[in-house]
């Protein structure tokens, strides 16, 4: 008796393996205008702590003195009593007058000793016997004390602590009825009609820009990329920064508006040098180790390492790969792709 073991059918799928599908980008290279970005702390153009000029007791604080006020340039903000001064001013106005009477009398003196000399008909034997030292000593002593009447005047005016520029009252030091030392500090004042920044540059990136830089506008944007104005660059290199050893730009805000407010950060775009012969992609094309895949005119895949410009607004500019194009760039790669693999390739807009 014979065994015959069952069988089972086996049957040939013919059907095709599916491709992969791409989503392609079909590139032509063109020739575009490098934007280099920036990020600078806004910082106002003066910062400073306003300090005491005389020694006294506070008898007055103005209200723009206070905390949060804003204020313009010349506004008063401390009164400082004023009798020392007012008496220094009067002795020094006093010391003037009997300087020019001491002059008025050393000029007398010579007149009459050159009238002796000139009706005796003898040659003065030197200047001392016409007195001209005296009256030398006594012109000097005019203009000691006119300078010492407008030191003294100087300090009475500083008795009245006044803004330098316009801005913000941050913080205030010094209260009614509180005697200060001179360099003694009273406010911190902020500007906020002039402002200005400092960024840093890759050498990349420097490299992008026309040179010379200064006299370059730039556009500025917040963290959320709304416009806030422009600024002009000033100046730019010259020397690296100590820590970082980049390059620096250093900018002054062109009609600044309420829009910006002090120690804000802010993205600066600078337009740079042209390049030809570049191709412009999403960042997405780009993989996590620099490359970027094309689909050749067989639809398989090749690889190439990205020469990246520059970036900007979310797009990658590349040197052109070697060829005459136009090229077919992946828009999303996947991590599964492998050199020569044959693809699908859909959607060849750019």
């Amino acid at each position: 008796m014979s065994e015959v073991e069952d069988t089972a059918d086996v049957r040939r799928d013919q059907r095709p393996i599916a491709l992969p599908l791409v989503t392609a980008l079909q590139l032509q290279a063109d020739t575009v205008t490098t934007k280099v970005t920036a990020f600078a702390e806004l910082r106002p153009r003066w910062d400073a702590e306003i300090r005491a000029a005389v020694a006294g007791r506070i008898v007055q604080v103005h209200a723009s003195a206070l905390a949060g006020e804003r204020v313009e340039a010349g506004a008063r903000l401390f009164s400082i009593e004023k009798t020392p001064y007012e008496t220094a001013v009067a002795s020094a106005e006093l010391g003037l007058e009997e300087a020019r009477l001491a002059l008025w009398r050393a000029e007398n003196d010579v007149t009459l000793a050159r009238g002796e000399f000139e009706r005796s008909g003898a040659t003065p034997p030197n200047a001392l016997a016409l007195r001209l030292p005296q009256l030398e000593i006594a012109k000097r002593n005019v203009t000691l004390a006119e300078a010492q009447l407008a030191a003294a005047r100087r300090q009475l005016a500083d008795t009245e602590v006044s803004a330098p520029f316009s801005g913000f009252v941050t913080r205030r030091m010094a209260s009614l009825g509180q005697t200060v030392s001179a360099g003694e500090a009273l406010i911190h004042l902020s500007d906020d009609r002039q402002f200005e920044m400092i960024a840093e540059l890759s050498r990349a990136d420097w490299a992008l820009l026309e040179h010379p830089i200064a006299g370059t506008v730039a556009e500025l944007f917040n963290s959320n990329g709304a416009p806030l104005g422009r600024a002009r660059v000033r100046r730019g290199g010259g020397f690296l920064d100590q820590q970082t050893r980049q390059p620096r730009l250093f900018l002054e805000v062109i009609e600044p508006g309420e829009k910006l407010l002090a120690g804000e950060f802010v993205r600066i775009s600078l337009t740079g040098r042209s390049l030809a012969n570049t191709l412009s992609l999403p960042e997405s094309a780009l993989t996590q180790e620099g490359h970027i895949w094309l689909v050749d005119e067989d639809d398989l895949l090749e690889r190439i390492t990205a020469n990246i410009l520059f970036r900007s607004d979310g797009q990658l500019v590349i040197r052109a790969p070697e060829g005459s194009g136009p090229w077919r760039v992946a828009a999303t790669p996947l991590a599964s792709f492998l050199p020569g693999q044959r693809v699908a390739p859909q959607g060849t807009g750019s």
